[in-house]
């Protein structure tokens, strides 16, 4: 039966039945302000050892490139934020005062003064590249049936395409000063995936900034990553540190970085252990992967709302104790299940241990 509705409704209305949270479009076309942020970025080095951010250029900036044919981009966010929090250590602004919850409302849990790994929430259940990217073969395929004209690339973090400017531009939301992607009565917890298509769709108005003069997340960065509003020095931050950056943790940084780790790194071709890369030395404390403070202090992320989707629930090992983490690092084979089918195999097995190691034996904020 042929739909009454547009194009347009009818494919946001499909993106919600699926359980997206939102779903906007915007013109397939280069991005010129954006090339002007991007090569600035990249001059002064804030990418780190992210060589792939230097590499196909045009195509990032451009998504006709990426996908000949190509007259809109579709932007949708699939939730991620979960039921439950981890304890997590009190926060400091960067001359040390702590950030009471009065100040900066947090949807972080009560700090605890157990040391123990943290986990970015967004790698608490499977991995949401495979999660998200079936749902859009799924979405992809309905309006193929209803509009067989239809071509398209799905997109999910993968491919060099600016996730972040084309959902500003298809109306989901304006970047905010710790260059996330928020979105009003909504916040920030949720992953953002492209279907770069041949139909010409109308584009969505762009949403204004609602940040004001909130410095939230640039007064809460542990590292002082936040360089500017929405600039990021990648070498500061502790995503980029415990994921990207393979030289790190440095071996001299904990006296429990197993040796398999020093082997691993001095193995790797081209692998300098005293990355050139990094400014300073920093302290990424009790996060064993990712960082979510940024997120945690900013106060659109009050009005998150519990994710309703079963593989993102949280695996057995984001609720382990500082004992029960010490058990499994003496038994690896307990990890290991634990990490099947989770992001977290980004960072690979040999460094996430020895991230973990440092989490362990780092001091608690009080």
């Amino acid at each position: 039966m042929v739909s009454s509705l547009n194009a347009e409704t009818q494919i946001k209305t499909w993106a919600q039945e699926m359980g997206f949270l939102a779903c906007g479009f915007a013109k397939a076309e280069k991005l010129q302000e954006e090339e002007i942020n991007l090569n600035q970025w990249l001059s002064k080095e804030f990418h780190g050892n992210m060589q792939y951010m230097e590499n196909h250029k045009a195509m990032r900036l451009d998504p006709t490139m990426l996908v000949p044919g190509a007259k809109s981009v579709i932007s949708l966010a699939y939730n991620y934020f979960p039921e439950i929090a981890q304890p997590q250590p009190k926060l400091s602004t960067q001359n040390g005062n702590n950030l009471s919850n009065n100040q900066y409302p947090s949807t972080a849990s009560d700090p605890t003064s157990e040391t123990k790994p943290l986990i970015a929430k967004y790698a608490w259940g499977d991995d949401y590249h495979r999660v998200i990217k079936d749902k859009l073969f799924v979405l992809m395929d309905r309006i193929k049936n209803q509009y067989p004209e239809f071509e398209g690339r799905a997109f999910v973090d993968s491919a060099p395409v600016m996730e972040r400017q084309w959902a500003v531009r298809a109306g989901l939301g304006w970047i905010g000063k710790n260059s996330l992607l928020l979105r009003k009565g909504v916040g920030s917890f949720f992953f953002l995936a492209e279907i770069i298509s041949n139909l010409e769709l109308q584009p969505d108005t762009a949403q204004t900034d609602h940040c004001g003069e909130c410095t939230a997340c640039i007064d809460a960065c542990p590292t002082q990553a936040i360089v500017q509003a929405q600039v990021i020095d990648s070498r500061r931050c502790i995503s980029y540190l415990t994921i990207e950056d393979k030289t790190w943790p440095k071996v001299d940084t904990a006296t429990t970085t197993p040796s398999e780790y020093q082997t691993a790194n001095s193995e790797k071709p081209g692998m300098n252990t005293q990355s050139s890369s990094t400014p300073t030395q920093h302290d990424t404390g009790q996060w064993a992967y990712g960082c979510d403070v940024c997120q945690d202090v900013c106060p659109w992320n009050r009005f998150a709302t519990p994710h309703q989707e079963p593989m993102f629930e949280p695996r057995e090992l984001v609720g382990w104790s500082h004992r029960e983490w010490k058990e499994a690092l003496r038994e690896p084979a307990r990890i290991k299940p634990q990490l099947k089918n989770s992001p977290m195999q980004r960072a690979g097995h040999p460094k996430l241990v020895a991230q973990i190691n440092l989490a362990l034996n780092s001091e608690p904020k009080t």
